[in-house]
């Protein structure tokens, strides 16, 4: 259970890190921005030109007669817009993540070194492009497994009395466990981390990823609310990172800075007190 707070510390850590970086939060905004506007452009095409495509796939029900041909056809057209939905939530934080590249990765590099003992930040040692890929491509191992499930999680649904009950409760776990691998993906990968090692890292501290990743993936379905909280959810990630790796070293004095459960440093040099011991106590 103490690692629940834990967690849910270096979140609100990361957005007290970025409410206190101005310049860093407004660049920050821009990848949400842009994938934001993609994706209503897409939503907004797919209900537009939705029941087209739908016709368009169904020839074979063109003699239908009334009402079943429209029955028919409009619901496969509100399901291929909640699949579209579904989607979209899915993979906004991974394409946010792909597009904002060169954004999260010099913020999480600030954040590193202003909590860093020694001022330092790990750097990557691959170049752009092959960075780009990599994300990429464990973006989309990442959206499919959590496509997968969300399958799952789906038809455990129809279950009596438990698809009502537990499986929600089992979905919000899920998505922040995915959630918080995209996000701790930015500052991971740069230390040279491979997908499957993140996710035993992760594993390792299940209880810990959930407090931070829970949280923010209920404050995610609030619409537009993704595009605000993710830069602070990146610094957040950053922190908790460090966390896993045990990077972090309570500071012995005000002149270095501290973890999640250690002390934090503002920019005019006060710190905030936490709770006494680190994750390893």
């Amino acid at each position: 259970m103490r690692d629940l707070g834990v967690g849910f510390r270096c979140l609100l850590q990361g957005q007290r890190w970025m409410a206190r970086h101005g310049r860093a939060y407004g660049f920050g905004l821009l990848p949400g921005l842009i994938t934001l506007v993609l994706y209503a452009a897409a939503l907004v095409a797919l209900a537009l030109w939705g029941e087209d495509l739908v016709g368009w796939a169904t020839p074979f029900a063109d003699g239908w007669p009334s009402p079943w041909l429209g029955l028919f056809r409009g619901l496969l057209t509100a399901v291929l817009f909640a699949l579209g939905l579904l989607l979209a939530v899915v993979s906004f934080t991974a394409v946010t993540l792909l597009i904002g590249q060169p954004f999260y990765e010099n913020l999480s590099e600030q954040v590193d070194r202003d909590v860093s003992p020694d001022g330092t930040a790990p750097e990557s040692a691959l170049p752009l492009w092959r960075e780009l890929w990599v994300s990429g491509c464990d973006g989309l191992r990442i959206v499919v497994r959590a496509a997968v499930w969300g399958v799952l999680l789906f038809a455990a649904g129809f279950l009596p009395f438990v698809g009502q009950t537990v499986v929600p409760v089992i979905g919000f776990f899920v998505t922040g466990f995915f959630l918080t691998e995209e996000l701790t993906a930015v500052a991971l990968q740069r230390r040279g981390v491979a997908l499957r090692d993140r996710l035993a890292l992760l594993r390792s501290r299940k209880t810990l990823v959930w407090g931070f990743g829970t949280p923010l993936g209920l404050a995610f379905l609030v619409p537009f609310v993704a595009v605000f909280l993710m830069p602070g959810a990146v610094a957040g990630a950053t922190l908790l990172a460090r966390e896993l790796l045990g990077e972090q070293e309570r500071a012995a004095d005000a002149e270095a800075a501290g973890s999640c459960e250690g002390f934090v440093r503002n920019r005019a040099g006060a710190f905030d007190p936490g709770p006494v011991g680190g994750l390893g106590d």
